[in-house]
């Protein structure tokens, strides 16, 4: 399959031409819409168009981060400020019955408007541990401090992802709850040790059948105690791939977060070079875009076979 080993963003409501002749040239693998490219439910049905017709790709790979609560891209067309994870967590514990019924039939009235709107991958679940009331960056996008209430709401969305042709991406591989640092602005490091993070954060990350995943721009002092996970060989390759099993594609976190303080080149190539299969580029400007697309290799054939098993999914 020819494409690039990258996802990369655009920057308004309206695809540029310079943009459809970026993607149509040289073929990202795919791209992620933001609150920045969303007006109104037919604008970004003739957006997504647009893109899938630049790249003659009926089932071209369009992606959003759409958890509800805090982290919500659609919320100029719906209102899902009080749907965050952790609000499914708190029903869910007070009666599993009727927590899980609730949560499934919200999933799918948003993969329903999600596959109105042309969208064929959400980044849900968020599937990181609540450990700190203190943190911002995970906070309610958790669905709770117990393991369990992770699990079964972490399953039944990607089940219903799934049974409606949507696929789903669990974050932040190998988990971002044990800290409370924003890894937008700066690299969280944690201190924990091997053992006790293998045991409860990573755990939650096991054995998964998430068609994707995406990693934590996180530094675990014990594992690597040079690069975050994300730039990790030693991560990616023996906890992620070995020890959590994890066989589907991998991408990168944003590569222009602060976390990473490299310029998005060198982060983009070291991500894919470590074992990200994808990275993911969110900034939106053509020029960086252009830029890392004739940097980036072309994907590999692991990557290739994983994304011709998500076309094959999608018919």
């Amino acid at each position: 399959m020819n494409r690039k080993s990258i996802i990369i963003s655009i920057k308004g409501t309206v695809l540029t031409n310079s943009e459809k002749s970026l993607i149509n040239s040289e073929k990202p693998w795919g791209v992620i819409l933001f609150k920045r490219n969303i007006k109104t439910i037919s604008q970004l049905e003739y957006l997504s168009k647009e893109i899938r017709n630049s790249i003659k790709d009926p089932n071209y790979p369009i992606l959003i981060d759409e958890e509800g609560g805090n982290v919500s891209r659609l919320s100029n067309i719906v209102d899902t400020k009080i749907f965050s994870q952790n609000f499914f967590g708190h029903l869910y514990e007070k009666n599993k019955t009727i927590g899980y019924k609730y949560y499934v039939n919200y999933l799918n009235q948003i993969s329903y408007v999600l596959r109105k709107i042309g969208v064929n991958i959400n980044t849900i679940p968020v599937l990181d541990i609540f450990k700190n009331k203190k943190s911002k960056i995970i906070g309610t996008r958790s669905y709770s401090k117990r393991t369990q209430t992770i699990k079964s709401l972490g399953r039944a969305c990607i089940n219903t992802l799934k049974k409606n042709k949507i696929g789903s991406v669990i974050k932040h591989i190998p988990g971002h709850g044990c800290t409370d640092i924003d890894s937008h602005k700066s690299l969280p490091i944690v201190s924990d040790s091997y053992k006790n993070l293998i045991k409860n954060d990573f755990s939650l990350f096991k054995e998964n059948n998430s068609p994707f995943a995406m990693t934590a721009h996180i530094l675990y002092k014990k594992i690597d105690s040079f690069y975050p996970a994300t730039h990790s060989k030693i991560i990616i390759d023996n906890i992620i791939r070995k020890k959590l099993l994890y066989k589907g594609l991998l991408i990168s976190d944003d590569i222009s977060m602060k976390s990473l303080s490299k310029n998005i080149i060198f982060n983009a190539k070291k991500a894919v070079f470590s074992g990200c299969n994808l990275a993911l580029y969110c900034g939106g400007d053509i020029k960086e875009s252009s830029i890392l697309l004739k940097n980036m290799k072309k994907i590999d054939a692991f990557t290739s076979k994983k994304t011709s098993e998500f076309y094959n999914f999608l018919r």
